[in-house]
C-alpha cells in the first residue's frame, strides 16, 4: 500500500490538497485544525496506522491552509465546511469515520450533520465547535476589535506561527451561522472525544458541553489531565490511535459480518465497562 498525492479541483479553479490511502473497511478523514495543515504529528500518526493495518484513509488541506491555493484570511467557516464536504463526496465511499481537531472538531460534527447516512463515527481532538463567537470572539482586545470594525481584520500573535495569522469580520460573522451549541446536536453515531485537562485554547469544560449536547447515547469523554491543546505527544497519539481503530469497528458493517458483529458487540462493552458476551 501506498499514500497517493494529489489535488482536488473546486471552483474558480482553486486546489484542495490531499493525500489518500486506498484500503479496506470505513474511510477514515482527517479534518484538521485552525491555521494547521495535514502533515502534523496527529495526520501523519493515522497514515502510518493505516499504512500498517491496510485501512483507508483521508487526509487534506482547507483552502488557505498548507498545500492547497487560497488566501488564509479569505477563509470562512462555510468555505471550509464545503471543502471538507467535496472530499467526502468526491473522494471516499462507503461508511466513514471523521477525525476532527480543534476547528476541524466542529467541521467534522457539521459535516456528520449533513452527511448522517456516510458518517458512521467520530474521533474529536480538543473540539472547538462555535470556537469564532464563544472562544475567539470574547478574548478579543478592544486593539483588537478596533481594527477589525476598521480593516476587516486583526493579526492574531501565535505561537504556532512567527508571523501571526488574520482573523476577519466575515470569518466571526459567518461563524455564528454555523453554531451549534448549546444544541441538542442531531449526531446518533458513536462519538470519541480526546481533550486535554491543561488546554490553554479549548477549556476542557467547552469539549464537555459538546459531548453532553450531542444526542448519540454512545458517548465516551476522555479527559487527559496534564494534556495540552495539541495532544501530540507519545502517549496522546497512543490513544488517538486506539480510539480511531475502534471507532473504525464501531463504523464496519456488521449485517453481513459475524466477525465484525462480534468485535463490534466486544468494543460496545468495552466503552460501556461490561464484559462481552
Amino acid at each position: 500500500m501506498t499514500e497517493v498525492r494529489d489535488f482536488h479541483l473546486r471552483e474558480e479553479n482553486q486546489r484542495l490538497a490531499y493525500r489518500r490511502i486506498d484500503g479496506e473497511g470505513p474511510t477514515v478523514v482527517w479534518l484538521g485544525g485552525f491555521h494547521s495543515d495535514m502533515t502534523g504529528t496527529k495526520a501523519q500518526a493515522l497514515a502510518d496506522q493505516a499504512l500498517a493495518t491496510g485501512g483507508s484513509y483521508v487526509r487534506f488541506d482547507y483552502f488557505g491552509h498548507g498545500e492547497s491555493s487560497g488566501a488564509f484570511k479569505d477563509g470562512t467557516i462555510s468555505r471550509w465546511r464545503a471543502d471538507a464536504l467535496a472530499i467526502i463526496d468526491e473522494l471516499t465511499e462507503g461508511p466513514l469515520v471523521l477525525v476532527g481537531s480543534s476547528m476541524g472538531g466542529w467541521l467534522a460534527c457539521l459535516a456528520a450533520i449533513a452527511r448522517p447516512e456516510r458518517v458512521k463515527a467520530l474521533v474529536l481532538i480538543a473540539p472547538a465547535p462555535d470556537f469564532t463567537d464563544k472562544l475567539m470572539e470574547p478574548e478579543l482586545s478592544d486593539e483588537a476589535r478596533a481594527a477589525i470594525a476598521r480593516d476587516g481584520f486583526w493579526i492574531r500573535p501565535s505561537e504556532y506561527d512567527d508571523g501571526g495569522y488574520a482573523i476577519t469580520r466575515d470569518l466571526l460573522e459567518d461563524g455564528a451561522r454555523w453554531s451549534i451549541l448549546p444544541g441538542p446536536v442531531p449526531i446518533e453515531v458513536p462519538v470519541r472525544v480526546l481533550q486535554g485537562g491543561a488546554d490553554a485554547d479549548v477549556p476542557w469544560t467547552h469539549a464537555l458541553e459538546l459531548a453532553n449536547a450531542l444526542k448519540s447515547d454512545d458517548v465516551v469523554f476522555s479527559l487527559i489531565k496534564d494534556g495540552d491543546h495539541r495532544l501530540s505527544r507519545p502517549q496522546d497519539l497512543e490513544r488517538l490511535v486506539a480510539a480511531v481503530a475502534e471507532a473504525r469497528v464501531l463504523a464496519t458493517p456488521v449485517d453481513d459480518d459475524p466477525v465484525a458483529r462480534r468485535l463490534a458487540r466486544a468494543a460496545r462493552a468495552r466503552s460501556a465497562g461490561q464484559a462481552p458476551a
